[in-house]
């Protein structure tokens, strides 16, 4: 529910901004906000899921997503709208770490890598229903106001779930080394304040006049305070000095340091971190593409897009039942799929006419989707493959903080780059084709690393296999 919540808002964009006269700027926010409040939870709910117990946690989250996607459906201006999907993003950032962490504590072995598979399955199939759900949606109740239903679908389905998850899901036992533990307030600040500093510029990079056609507009906008990023800097240096004293007073860190220490959790972090930079971009552009620059009705530009999220469930489900046997292997091959489909989209979009390029489009993005659901699960399944069962909800939340922020800043770059483009070629060709190109170029620094990783484990391999001789 928290990921349909975003490809289903992508979707309503244009006609938000037509309801509320919301900027670029609001554009952003609204979806950039959430994702950063999304971060902002995932590391402390993820502890607190460790320490209190992990059904506690998912409660509390599933009723603040339901209460504040209400909210977002009754507000009445742009700034309103953005700042009740931060407070949404808070309440998915609660809910979702408990889910990996209930993954890790219940399945052990190849069983975790499929319970994994059906978990980006799950997400596949969010993604896949999330345009045709929004555009349903705004054919149904009008494109004036029908983006409030896109929110508001959220809180029945949200009202199913919470007596379920209330009789399912297991109840908390408190293991002897969580007696006492409390959650690491001071370590929770240092993170949410370095995650905003290193937010803020990018949240803050396009102005009102960058959507619009005015290259004098676009001119005058005030620039980012890219500064904010070495404050960012020094808050996490801070951080990395309070959590080692945290540690040696024998207290429970908020992201403990022998994590940093797995070789397999720290580079599938940063393979994952990458990807979800270059990737999450995508979306924003794609939409705006599709409805102002071809004229597609919500709909049928969410009947375009659905191809990549049908193969991505599909490919996450399989990905699931090979990870244990082919490794690191499988997510070289799937970014390197994504890649090439990509690429040639952007080769397509600059060169074959409309309306066959919508239909070219739609099966490349089959292609892409299959490579995307090669990826998440597999390479969730790999970076928390070594983590043990203590700091699941830690590791798990520090991994989906960093794609958060990478899918912050992937969607805020990106959007730059996009309205940039736009203002200075009326042309919304040119800027999806610019969109395009900066995601293939932060994939194939995710591709490099995922390689070296793959390459580090069979050095390892064959280490032990000479030892062993």
């Amino acid at each position: 529910m928290t990921l349909l919540d975003v490809t289903i808002v992508n979707v309503a964009l244009p006609s938000i901004e037509g309801s509320l006269e919301a900027g670029p700027s609001e554009l952003q926010w609204i979806l950039a906000g959430y994702t950063l409040a999304f971060g902002l939870a995932l590391v402390p709910a993820g502890r607190l899921g460790d320490v209190y117990g992990r059904r506690n946690l998912f409660l509390i989250g599933l009723a603040a997503f339901v209460v504040t996607s209400a909210a977002c459906g009754l507000v009445q201006s742009g700034p309103a709208l953005a700042g009740v999907r931060f407070a949404q993003g808070l309440a998915a950032g609660v809910l979702n770490p408990q889910v990996i962490g209930f993954i890790q504590d219940l399945f052990k072995g190849p069983e975790r890598g499929r319970a994994f598979g059906l978990f980006g399955a799950t997400i596949g199939v969010s993604t896949a229903i999330g345009p045709l759900a929004g555009g349903a949606l705004l054919a149904i109740f009008g494109e004036g106001e029908g983006w409030r239903s896109v929110f508001l679908v959220n809180v029945p389905i949200g009202l199913v779930l919470l007596p379920l998850a209330w009789k399912l899901l297991p109840r908390p036992e408190k293991k002897p080394e969580q007696k006492g533990a409390r959650l690491d307030v001071v370590g929770s600040l240092l993170l949410a304040a370095a995650v905003v500093a290193i937010m803020w510029p990018f949240v803050t990079s396009t102005s009102e006049g960058s959507g619009g056609g005015s290259g004098d507009a676009a001119a005058s906008a005030p620039s980012p305070a890219w500064w904010v990023i070495g404050v960012g800097a020094v808050l996490i240096a801070a951080l990395v000095w309070w959590e080692r004293r945290v540690t040696a007073r024998g207290g429970l860190p908020l992201i403990p340091g022998n994590l940093l220490r797995v070789p397999s959790f720290t580079f599938g972090v940063g393979v994952s971190t990458l990807y979800f930079l270059s990737f999450t971009g995508i979306w924003l552009a794609s939409t705006l593409y599709l409805q102002s620059g071809l004229g597609l009705s919500p709909l049928q530009a969410g009947l375009v897009l659905t191809p990549f999220s049908v193969a991505g469930a599909i490919a996450a489900t399989l990905g699931g039942r090979w990870i244990s046997r082919i490794g690191r292997p499988l997510v070289v091959i799937g970014i390197a799929i994504t890649v090439v489909a990509l690429a040639a989209l952007d080769l397509v979009v600059m060169t074959v006419p409309e309306p066959t390029v919508i239909w070219v489009a739609a099966g490349i993005l089959l292609f892409a989707g299959f490579g995307n659901g090669l990826v998440i699960s597999p390479n969730q399944t790999l970076t928390l493959a070594r983590v043990p069962p203590i700091d699941a909800g830690a590791a798990a939340g520090s991994l989906q903080t960093m794609q958060r922020l990478g899918a912050a800043i992937g969607v805020s770059a990106n959007a730059a780059a996009f309205f940039a483009v736009l203002a200075a070629t009326d042309s919304y060709t040119d800027a999806f084709a610019t969109s395009l190109r900066v995601v293939v170029g932060v994939m194939l620094v995710a591709l490099v690393i995922a390689v070296v990783d793959w390459r580090r484990r069979s050095d390892v391999h064959e280490s032990a296999v000479e030892s062993a001789s």
